[in-house]
């Protein structure tokens, strides 16, 4: 298991274990069957889930990435940009170049950007363009798994082949050889249900691009009603529709004993419920209010990126930048070793 998937784990309460765990079967270990997988994560789940509780916020809420681990300060040098236009691993990659030899990449990079092929480089076409280096690395996860799921290498997943790769020998036995069996049939459903939400033309088959949405539907608007769904599926015990302070805090807070004082970020909750969380005040979040929690409207960093990336280049003004104008500021789209040793000159000169 990877450190990833380990790491994940400690955001999620027991009540969710289960169905975290078929999560990260998906995620870690596509070739393994649930039963095995279960087997051996479930007393390492018990231990995870009686640690220190962390707040909902890290666990639920589906927050877009930022584009660099640096700080966007180009005063300093722009390794925040190097990483948006490029990717991060990309941007390592041309670290290691000379300028020569980056500016004449950048130069073929500029021609793919250039979709329309007019000689300019549009808002539009680079803003696509970070988007698309960002989503690398959920294309690279699906790629590591879809030969596990397209079996008859037909490069498409239908839902018989991903069903039986999953469950594989359980399904003949209807789970009747599983302790919980209730468990496991609300897992098919889920994943049943969430596989229809993602196959956009219901024809039970899942390109390339469908099966991205079924295992990252946070990155589908489609997808939205779906995450919604499984959320409240997971918190609302009574099944009512609704979610009470109760549910809402014992999702993500199970105090280990009576008279055990409640964190303080516990106690924030609380309030976060009635101030925030209920927008319509009526002592529950229904699934609309659900929605505005765990997929918040946020600030799109690619669309920033790209409007500062033209403004800083855009010598003539004009809203819109050319191959000339972008390789006369290489240095601000990509990296060097001429560029790393300006910024190293940069930062032990501030350091004095």
């Amino acid at each position: 298991m990877n450190h990833r998937c380990i790491k994940e784990i400690k955001w999620f309460s027991l009540v969710n274990c289960v169905f975290f765990l078929h999560s990260l079967f998906l995620l870690c270990s596509p070739r393994r069957s649930v039963m095995m997988l279960l087997t051996s994560l479930v007393p390492f789940c018990l231990l995870a889930a009686a640690a220190v509780a962390v707040p909902a916020q890290e666990k639920r809420i589906h927050h877009q990435a930022d584009l660099s681990d640096h700080a966007h300060d180009d005063a300093h040098g722009y390794k925040y940009d190097h990483e948006a236009f490029l990717g991060k691993e990309e941007a390592k990659t041309f670290d290691q170049l000379s300028p020569e030899e980056s500016k004449a990449r950048l130069a073929k990079i500029v021609d793919r950007i250039d979709t329309d092929k007019d000689g300019y480089i549009s808002h539009a076409e680079l803003h696509y363009w970070i988007k698309h280096r960002q989503r690398r690395y959920i294309e690279e996860n699906v790629n590591k798994h879809w030969h596990d799921y397209d079996k008859n290498q037909d490069g498409k997943i239908g839902w018989e082949e991903y069903k039986n790769t999953t469950y594989g020998y359980y399904l003949g036995e209807e789970f009747d050889d599983i302790e919980d069996k209730a468990t496991y049939k609300a897992m098919l459903t889920r994943d049943e249900r969430r596989f229809k939400g993602a196959d956009r033309d219901a024809d039970g088959i899942a390109t390339r691009e469908e099966f991205t949405a079924f295992l990252h539907p946070e990155e589908y608007d489609h997808m939205r009603d779906v995450i919604v769904q499984e959320t409240m599926e997971d918190i609302d015990k009574n099944r009512d529709g609704k979610v009470d302070l109760s549910e809402y805090i014992g999702d993500m807070y199970t105090p280990e004993g009576d008279g055990e004082p409640e964190p303080d970020w516990v106690v924030t909750e609380r309030k976060h419920f009635y101030e925030f969380r209920d927008t319509n005040k009526d002592g529950y979040m229904d699934a609309a209010e659900v929605a505005n929690w765990i997929l918040p409207g946020e600030v799109d960093h690619a669309d920033n990126e790209a409007k500062h990336l033209i403004h800083e280049t855009d010598t003539n003004k004009d809203e819109k930048i050319t191959k000339k104008e972008i390789l006369a500021n290489w240095n601000m789209f990509v990296g060097s070793q001429a560029t790393n040793y300006g910024e190293d000159l940069t930062k032990r000169h501030d350091e004095l």
